[in-house]
């Protein structure tokens, strides 16, 4: 720690250089000569800039001297990249710009690109989006090596620090990834976005993901961490993007497809067009998936479609829609106990349980240019989806062919179906301050969604009967209203060229509601079900508030920028929390919402394109936190049970570091076409309870949260060819607040450290792709997760050793 702030201060401490170091020239219209006003022009690596007069001239003054690029941009012409070598007496341009019929993703201001290491970070502005002295991570995924087809987590955020990954399926149906030491599940402690709108089951009161896009579609994956609350709301965890490719805007029709084989029945087949026709840009897509597992009974197969338009009216407006559809059917095998496991980790002891999803997305969004330095962005977008599961959630002390308490071999279904529809918009305009350009955003977003959740009885079959056995549910029946309406301000004051302050503050108007039945059950002496009562039960909860947040930022030198951060945090009661029958845990009826913040203070930079570094060191405050606790005081048999409550408060710390390098660049001097990294990717955490008058939990450790996380691995780039080795490590950690090493039912107990080794390569040649690769190399015994519902209880194998095989062609 004392070297880590004796760094910090001498960065802090260097002075910038008062030299009047002026980049200035002119952008012309390649084709008529004639100027370009409003034209953006930045250096990419120092972050400083401005905008072309009526003569098209421009001029601004450089952080410091040295090598950059200088990037050049208007609206209705395409970019240009040109080498900047800035020198004392400053440096002077003439830029051409050809006219270009589709408008691109690049907007006022563009982020920094992304590197041959396959991740970067977001730019100080991007479209309508402000990440200053944020802790933000990019995927590229065209310039990694991973096994795309089943969406393997592991492998695909293997560069993205602190970060604990579920692996709850071989076929990559499920993303479940936490941050910080927030829960993976369903990757709900993120606000979940697909082309920047929501596509969880409802942001604020279930957050969870049902539906996760193919990566073969995905162009890059944004993440946001906690500083993210101030623009997209309420998640501890931030934000996480899913960033859609679009048509080749070069060629009238591109056709793309990837066929990918593998292990224990894979098949993938995806398939793209796209192109740009006049104004007009389009992109689609069908993926069809299916696999017989790794484990008996987990077959699954799944369909998956896209297409989306964009159509630029003249200079000033484009419109774009989109629409997504998806289809699963998942057989699951369900949990294990830890004798299981230890006996035979691919064993299946439910063989009647299923999972069906429908997920239906639509939106449609226009980007309005008032001028170069101010747009309008404004989102709509609608979700009407259904997720199913139907199977035996008794614990597993007792077997799939006992009958439950009641006497019968009935199986549980759960229905839940979602309707959404919400908007958001957004204005950004920059202006000059202190005779540097600053950036305003101001947003509001409105969101209107219902849940209903069905639960009651269905058949004793091991079919995907998804009815209820009376045509109705018996055990609870709930709609749940939800309505959201709030707005933020953020603003980038550049206070000196190398200096940022970025202050920000959000409203939050919340309403949510809880209407409908359910059955209260009574138990004889032995246990058994000998009563039901039905309840009828209707509440709501209203509440208004603001939270605040603050960044700063400071770059002594080009490859280098120092940022802190400090951002509220709030967290409402979802639906589950409110009422869902399940015998492997009681929900506290008196459970509140969640509050808190984060705090992030690091050190990240790109020397060269040769080595990119972020080292962070972060504080996550979280009070009344949410969790299971294990309890034994209900009568009359006083036996042990999980009440999900508010715990206590908490608080996280630790340190995430990230640096990759290009040895061979770094011997023999930048090379384009062959490189050889290798990357370390190391988290740190301590997570405890503070301030709880349990004593069982008291500076307990907070479930879910390794210790230690290393990701690490090699990358061997030449011409066409690339291949990836990579190994992780995940320390031992709980699963519930009391730290409980083992249970009966073993939905509580230790997660043990684990280790996993993966490898994958790929070749191009011309139109033509070859990719193959290996998962779980040496074939380990592990697991992530321990379930309390669906896909256990119980343990969750992660899969064996897998291989993979995908023949690619675009053309």
């Amino acid at each position: 720690m004392k070297r880590l702030i004796l760094l910090v201060t001498i960065l802090v401490g260097v002075s910038a250089q008062a030299q009047d170091l002026f980049v200035s020239g002119t952008v012309l219209n390649d084709e008529t000569g004639e100027a370009i006003a409003g034209a953006s022009v930045f250096l990419k690596a120092q972050g400083v800039g401005g905008f072309t007069n009526e003569r098209g001239e421009f001029s601004f003054r450089a952080k410091r001297v040295g090598f950059d690029s200088l990037v050049v941009s208007a609206v209705g012409f395409g970019r240009a990249v040109l080498a900047c070598d800035v020198a004392p007496s400053g440096a002077s341009f003439t830029v051409r710009l050809k006219r270009r019929k589709y408008q691109s993703r690049e907007i006022l201001v563009e982020g920094e690109t992304a590197n041959r290491f396959g991740i970067s970070k977001l730019g100080s502005v991007e479209g309508t989006a402000i990440y200053e002295a944020k802790k933000t991570e990019v995927i590229s995924l065209k310039d990694i090596t991973a096994n795309l087809a089943v969406n393997n987590a592991r492998q695909t955020f293997a560069k993205v620090s602190g970060l604990n990954i579920w692996e709850s399926d071989g076929g990559g149906i499920q993303l479940g990834i936490g941050g910080r030491g927030l829960s993976p599940n369903r990757t709900s402690n993120f606000n979940v976005r697909q082309n920047g709108y929501d596509i969880s089951a409802d942001p604020l009161g279930y957050p969870e993901s049902y539906y996760t896009p193919p990566f073969e579609a995905l162009e890059r994956i944004e993440v946001v961490r906690g500083a993210a609350s101030l623009q997209y709301g309420t998640q501890f965890g931030g934000m996480l993007n899913f960033a859609f490719k679009r048509g080749n805007p070069d060629k009238p029709f591109e056709f793309f497809s990837r066929q990918t084989g593998g292990s224990f029945g894979l098949f993938s087949s995806f398939n793209s067009v796209g192109g740009t026709v006049q104004d007009l840009n389009y992109y689609g897509f069908y993926q069809f998936k299916r696999g017989d597992g790794w484990r008996p009974n987990s077959e699954f197969d799944q369909h998956t479609a896209y297409v989306s338009t964009r159509y630029v009216f003249g200079e000033k407006l484009t419109l774009a829609a989109d629409y997504t559809f998806m289809h699963y059917l998942a057989r699951q095998p369900g949990g294990l106990r830890d004798n299981e496991f230890l006996l035979n980790p691919r064993q299946s002891l439910r063989p009647r349980n299923w999972f069906r999803v429908d997920w239906n997305v639509a939106s449609l969004t226009a980007d309005y240019f008032f001028s170069p330095t101010t747009q309008l962005n404004s989102r709509f977008y609608a979700l009407a989806s259904r997720r199913e599961s139907l199977g035996n959630l008794e614990p597993l002390t007792r077997a799939d062919f006992v009958p439950r308490l009641d006497g019968t071999r009935n199986r549980t279904l759960i229905q839940g179906e979602f309707r959404n529809i919400a908007n958001e918009t957004r204005l950004i305009h920059r202006y000059k301050f202190l005779g540097n350009q600053s950036t305003f955003l101001v947003g509001a977003r409105a969101f209107h969604g219902t849940t209903t959740q069905r639960q009651g009885d269905a058949d004793s079959t091991a079919n995907p009967n998804f009815q209820f056995i009376n045509g109705a549910p018996d055990n609870s029946d709930f709609r749940f209203p939800n309505r959201n309406y709030s707005a933020f301000i953020e603003n980038i004051f550049v206070i000196a060229p190398n200096f940022t302050l970025t202050p920000g503050m959000r409203y939050e108007n919340i309403q949510t509601s809880a209407e409908g039945f359910f059955q209260q059950f009574s138990y004889d002496g032995a246990g058994n079900i000998v009563g039901r009562l039905r309840e009828d039960e209707r509440r709501s909860r209203n509440r208004a508030f603001v939270f605040f947040g603050i960044g700063a930022s400071y770059a002594p030198s080009e490859s280098a920028e120092l940022y802190a951060n400090v951002s509220q945090n709030y967290r409402s009661v979802t639906f589950s929390d409110l009422r869902v029958v399940n015998p492997n845990f009681v929900v506290d009826p008196n459970i509140q919402d969640e509050r808190g913040y984060n705090a992030d203070l690091g050190l990240r930079g790109n020397y060269k394109g040769l080595i990119y570094y972020d080292f962070t060191l972060f504080y996550l405050r979280y009070d009344n936190q949410i969790g299971l606790l294990l309890k034994s005081d209900q009568p009359p048999l006083f036996l042990p049970y999980r009440l999900r409550t508010n715990i206590a408060d908490s608080r996280t710390y630790g340190v995430e570091t990230l640096i990759e390098a290009d040895l061979y660049g770094l011997i023999s001097g930048y090379n384009p076409t062959t490189s050889f990294s290798l990357f370390s990717n190391i988290a740190l955490l301590d997570a405890r309870y503070v301030n709880t008058d349990e004593p069982a939990i008291r500076n307990r450790k907070v479930e879910l949260v390794p210790p230690v996380t290393i990701r690490t691995g090699a990358t061997l780039r030449h011409h066409s060819f690339q291949t990836t080795f990579q190994f992780s490590y995940i320390g031992e950690h709980f699963t519930d607040a009391t730290n409980a090493r083992q249970t009966a039912t073993a939905v509580n107990g230790v997660i043990p450290s684990y280790w996993v080794m993966d490898f994958s390569a790929r070749y191009q040649f011309k139109a033509f792709q070859v990719e193959a690769g290996v998962n779980n190399l040496t074939d380990n015994f592990y697991f992530t997760r321990r379930a309390e519902s669906y896909p256990g209880p119980g343990i969750i194998p992660s899969d064996g050793r897998s291989v993979y095989l995908t023949l690619g062609v675009q053309l």
